[in-house]
């Protein structure tokens, strides 16, 4: 009902009376006032008189009602824990293909190899529920369209030189702006559901903890505005994942990293591997050419360019 009484408001070319509403709506004027009560607690400026209502601005607010084709699959959380955690109950419950959880902030932000992600207010924190009908073992080109498609939309919509680093970072001249996790279920050979997590620096600051790291408003000199952001990339990825492009993702991711052809270390659980990225598998494993001249394929770990 609140995204219906926006649309209303931000239709009108001025103040739209109560009545109006109500008679729109097929609610009460008393209904009305809460609904507009708590969007004007939610940062929304909402003039109001004995005429009637009128949008003044809106916030940079991530509530489900801004998004009205999604609204149904969209979960706001001010500030979470993670949004893995939450993300993972609701697909064990069954939440439908596409599901998306949102959190203002994160104070326990997974990364990968269960690092802390710092997650500060003005940042972008969401998981995607997917349950695509593909076998486990192509699980891991999911990960990679979702990197691939961000740095695609960052460059369409900021006109920067977005890159992808293996296996999952989002790097513009050589500094980290975004990570991605994802999480699998599985059931013998069909995949129950994938959990991909993003985190993009937008209107934080991560310099302090993470020298290395930009956002896109230190990036762009300006505010960005999330909603618009997390609109566009939502839509070009559901497109990716419902069509065939998970066939060609590798082929495609390849022509837009910053990875391969350079000598990197590589820290996974078990074992520290350098040498130089010469290529990657058909579902994303990199493929590294040791110093003594053999080949050794990597499925996941910490990439550090050298």
């Amino acid at each position: 009902m609140k995204g219906k009484i926006l649309k209303i408001l931000k239709a009108g070319q001025g103040v739209i009376s109560g009545e109006a509403i109500s008679s729109e709506l097929g609610i009460s004027r008393v209904s009305i006032w809460k609904h507009l009560r708590k969007l004007q607690e939610s940062g929304y400026n909402i003039d109001a008189s004995s005429k009637g209502y009128q949008l003044i601005s809106s916030p940079d607010a991530l509530f489900p009602w801004e998004f009205p084709a999604r609204e149904k699959k969209i979960h706001f959380f001010p500030e979470v824990t993670s949004t893995m955690d939450i993300a993972r109950d609701l697909a064990r419950k069954g939440c439908p293909h596409f599901t998306v959880v949102i959190a203002g902030c994160q104070n326990r932000g997974r990364g990968r190899l269960k690092r802390l992600w710092l997650s500060s207010q003005g940042g972008l924190y969401f998981t995607i529920i997917l349950r695509p009908q593909i076998s486990p073992v192509l699980s891991l080109r999911v990960n990679f369209a979702a990197s691939l498609i961000l740095a695609q939309t960052l460059n369409n919509m900021f006109d920067i030189d977005a890159r992808v680093k293996w296996p999952n970072d989002i790097l513009v001249d050589g500094r980290k702006v975004s990570g991605i996790l994802s999480e699998i279920e599985a059931e013998a050979d069909i995949v129950s559901f994938i959990n991909v997590g993003l985190g993009i620096n937008v209107n934080n600051d991560p310099t302090d903890d993470e020298p290395k790291a930009v956002s896109l408003k230190q990036l762009s000199g300006s505010e960005i505005s999330r909603k618009r952001l997390l609109s566009a990339f939502l839509d070009n990825f559901e497109n990716c994942i419902n069509g065939k492009a998970l066939d060609n993702i590798i082929r495609e991711w390849k022509k837009h990293t910053v990875t391969l052809n350079r000598y990197v270390k590589i820290v996974t659980v078990r074992e520290i591997l350098e040498g130089i990225a010469i290529d990657m598998d058909e579902n994303g494993a990199l493929i590294l050419e040791l110093a003594d001249g053999s080949t050794k394929k990597v499925l996941y770990g910490d990439c550090f360019h050298i």
